[in-house]
Formats: structure tokens, C-alpha cells, sequence
């Protein structure tokens, strides 16, 4: 009988240095840098530990305790866990923990609730949207009818009018509500109301405020939403991956189906299991103290970059994410961002709702407080994060300005380490 090669039970990475290099790299990276891109964040040692154990043997396809393959079991118990926990944290009847990514999610729930070439009304994307919400280069965007509402010039946030009017001409059988770039909260009765005007729904996509959403800092999609999107790896500090969410028994066939075998195959077992560990940690009473620091620490990162001389749009944020309007800066997102990297604070290069340059070189910076905050900052770091991001970004050739802020980042990093005994 042939056997594994020796050590096929027993050697980790050593195995193959090549990918331990890379991974060491990634973790001295994460220690010594800062995080402040919108759409990370840093797990705990449950959630690693999770992710990395032994359900990625497992495939199973189907819903739990209904499954297309044998020996699911635990597959079925970590999984109904998860369901629970997504239940109980968000006050909902409904969920499934299965979508690969928040894009799947979205995905799955158009295949599921709508026919091909319907119509959808959802953010544009130059105004802070997603791109799972209909951009012409996604899916969604080639197989539904897109209409896009944008923000005012005067405000920078949406205008429930336009909304209105843009909803009664278009008829579309989905409004979504939510984005990757709109800091300020959302008015989801309003948005119901249009939606029940014209008969559609409304699918709410609150992955970079669901943990503000779970610990009461952020208003309720529920109950206005008919369905409810997010991942769990931004502001719920998990596995990464997507949840569905709704009340609605009526509509629970159409969304699994949705998602299985709509948009989806195996179920990624490892990955909920992550995602049950993160719901059962922000089931705990100290995660509503880590939401009100990410929402103290993302107003005093905005302040303080105000001070320095730098637009924040729309005037301030709701939650842990913002935006940077960096043209009184004469500096571009994209040579900022890079500049920033070599400072240590990993930020991403955005547009500006209105914004005159291209994608690749827009005119903003969207930060976020959230994996500063995981960390241990206060808002007397995010201070000074705010100071060394308006010196690099109006400096950012300036090689002694980077080497200054880049040991100043690396002291505060060492302060408060991550991941110790690794």
C-alpha cells in the first residue's frame, strides 16, 4: 500500500520555505505597518485557528443537515452554529453563512429575487458604490438593467429626491442601499417607502458598518431591509467571506437557491467556521466598546486631517471609514498611497464623489479606524497617524519626511504588537 511522502502529517511551512518566506513577510509587514485600508482587519487567534483547521478536508455542498455528501455531521454543527450566531447578533429570522465573499452574496441574492435584464437602482460607484451593486464590468452589472443615483455636489450625501424621482422613472425591481466608499449613515425608512412605491426591494449592503449595525452605533437596516448583505472580515474583525440575512420566510428558498448551486459549489467549511468564531466573539459585551473606539478614533483621524488642511468629503464620517480630498494637496491618490506604503500606513487611493481624475490616479485616500483600533490605538494615535498622513501626502518625495514618520509608525507598532510568540 503506497503511503504520503514522510512528513505529510507533521511538517508545517518549514516544508516549504519558499511560501514561509512570503507569509513571514506578510506577518512582519502587518507587525510593523499600519493598517488603515477600509476593507481589512486583524483577526483574533480563534478566527486563525479556525480558518486553519481541519473542516478544509471537508466538502459538503447543500444546506446544513440536507446535505449532497456523507459524513457531515460536524460540517452541519459548525455551520448551524454560525447560522445562530448571525441570527442572535443581528436580530434577524434568517441566515446564510455560506457566500465565499460579499460579492457572492450580492450575487446570489439578485439570481435568487430577480429575472434577468430587471431593473436595479443602486450607488454609482464614482460616488462611493460597489462594484457588486451593478458595475457594467461585474455580472451584475452585464446581466441587469442598472440605473445609478450619485450624491450631492452640495452635501456629498444622498438625496432622497433624486432617489425618488430616479426610482419612479426606472421602475426597478431591487434598490440597494450601501457602498464602499459612503461614510455617513443611511435613512433606510425612507429608502422602504420608495421601494414599497414601486414595488421593489430593498437589499441593504452594510459591510463596512456591520459591527456598528450589531452593537447598536449605526441605524438598523432592520426592519426596513428585505435583505440584508455584509462580509465578515471589515468592521466584524472576521473570517473573510459573506452573510445574507432576512425575515422573510417566503423568500428563503429563492435566496439559498441564490447562492447554492446559484453562484456557488462547495461550501468553504473552514471559512465558516472563521465566521462563527468572529459572530460568537462580537456577541460579547466587549465588542460594543470596540465599535464606540472605532467611531471616537475615525473622528479624531478626521479632525485632525482637517486641522492639517485636508478636505474630508461630506464634512465627517458615521462610522470607522472615511474619505480625503487631497487636491489642495496638488498630490494624486495613487503617488500618496505609494508614498504612504513606504511610510508604513497602508491606506488605498480612491475617487471623490465628482471627481475630475481617472481611477488610477484619483484625486482621495479612503481610511479607516478599524484595524488601528483592533490593535489598541486611542485616539491620541490616530492623532498622530493623521499628522503623519498630511506630512507624507504633501511630501511625498520628500525622503527624510517619510524616514521620520516611517520610525515614528514603527515605534507606535512595537508599542502595540500583534500576533506575539508567532
Amino acid at each position: 500500500m503506497p503511503h504520503p511522502p514522510e512528513g505529510y502529517f507533521t511538517q508545517g511551512l518549514d516544508a516549504d520555505p519558499e511560501l514561509a518566506a512570503a507569509i513571514d513577510g506578510e506577518l512582519a509587514r502587518q507587525r510593523d505597518g499600519i493598517e488603515l485600508i477600509a476593507s481589512e482587519n486583524i483577526v483574533s487567534r480563534c478566527v486563525l485557528a479556525a480558518q486553519g483547521s481541519v473542516l478544509t478536508n471537508k466538502t459538503v455542498e447543500g444546506a446544513a443537515f440536507a446535505r449532497y455528501y456523507g459524513g457531515a455531521q460536524f460540517a452541519d454543527a459548525v455551520e448551524s452554529l454560525a447560522i445562530e450566531r448571525a441570527k442572535k447578533l443581528f436580530g434577524c429570522r434568517f441566515a446564510n453563512v455560506q457566500p465565499h465573499s460579499g460579492s457572492n452574496a450580492n450575487a446570489g441574492v439578485f439570481l435568487g429575487l430577480l429575472k434577468l435584464g430587471d431593473g436595479v437602482l443602486s450607488m454609482n460607484v464614482a460616488a462611493g458604490g460597489h462594484i457588486s451593486h451593478g458595475h457594467p464590468a461585474t455580472l451584475t452589472g452585464r446581466d441587469y438593467q442598472i440605473t445609478t443615483y450619485g450624491v450631492s455636489r452640495e452635501t456629498e450625501t444622498i438625496n432622497l429626491d433624486d432617489i425618488r424621482d430616479l426610482a419612479r422613472a426606472a421602475r426597478p425591481k431591487m434598490i440597494i442601499a450601501g457602498g464602499s466608499a459612503y461614510p455617513r449613515a443611511l435613512p433606510f425608512a425612507a429608502l422602504r417607502a420608495i421601494a414599497d412605491e414601486i414595488d421593489a426591494f430593498l437589499l441593504v449592503d452594510m459591510a463596512h458598518f456591520a459591527g456598528l449595525v450589531a452593537t447598536g452605533l449605526y441605524p438598523d437596516p432592520f426592519p426596513h431591509a428585505h435583505i440584508v448583505t455584509t462580509t465578515t472580515y471589515k468592521s466584524l474583525r472576521g473570517a473573510r467571506g459573506g452573510l445574507v440575512l432576512w425575515n422573510d420566510d417566503a423568500l428563503s428558498k429563492r435566496i439559498n437557491a441564490g447562492i447554492f448551486p446559484g453562484v456557488q459549489g462547495s461550501v468553504m467549511l473552514h471559512a465558516v467556521a472563521g465566521k462563527a468564531a468572529c459572530l460568537g466573539e462580537a456577541l460579547r459585551p466587549g465588542f460594543r466598546a470596540y465599535n464606540e473606539a472605532v467611531l471616537a478614533n475615525a473622528r479624531a483621524l478626521a479632525r485632525r486631517l482637517q486641522e492639517k488642511g485636508l478636505r474630508i468629503v461630506s464634512g465627517g464620517t458615521d462610522m470607522g471609514l472615511m474619505l480625503v480630498d487631497l487636491t489642495a494637496t496638488g498630490v494624486t491618490g495613487d503617488v500618496a498611497a505609494k508614498a504612504l506604503e513606504r511610510a508604513g500606513l497602508a491606506v488605498n487611493k480612491n475617487m471623490i464623489p465628482f471627481d475630475p481624475r481617472p481611477p488610477e490616479a484619483p484625486s482621495g485616500l479612503r481610511l479607516s479606524s478599524n484595524a488601528g483600533t483592533t490593535r489598541g490605538f486611542d485616539v491620541e494615535a490616530f492623532e498622530r497617524i493623521g499628522d503623519w498622513i498630511a506630512d507624507v501626502a504633501r511630501a511625498p518625495a520628500d525622503d527624510a519626511t517619510i524616514a521620520q514618520a516611517r520610525a515614528e509608525v514603527l515605534a507606535l507598532c512595537r508599542a502595540f504588537p500583534i500576533y506575539w510568540g508567532h
